[in-house]
């Protein structure tokens, strides 16, 4: 077992910035925190992904596509896939990583 304080990690990351809470090789939990201007300079990752939002609101660009983002969503993001948040004053996101297993593509 692992109790992590979301709350915490978020007050850690002042303006911008990711840290991870918890991880084992199949899994990743992150706090990731943007605050304009800054630009999120995400790349694609290797992982599927969760982002859950817990503070702003927003838009979250993946491969094209654009969705509205605010308290409470959750958006699954592909491997792989191009993304990154737009149109945020600030944010806070719990992001969750799903590790593939060496060899499982």
């Amino acid at each position: 077992m692992h109790a992590f304080g979301v709350a915490e990690a978020k007050g850690r990351l002042v303006a911008v910035g990711y840290e991870i809470v918890p991880e084992s090789p199949g899994l990743e939990l992150g706090v990731y925190v943007l605050v304009a201007p800054e630009p999120d300079r995400q790349q694609p990752h290797a992982d599927d992904e969760v982002y859950i939002v817990l503070e702003g609101t927003g838009v979250l660009d993946v491969e094209g596509e654009s969705v509205s983002v605010k308290v409470g969503d959750a958006v699954f993001v592909e491997a792989g896939a191009d993304h990154r948040f737009s149109a945020y004053e600030q944010r806070s996101v719990l992001v969750i990583f799903v590790r593939r297993p060496a060899g499982n593509p």
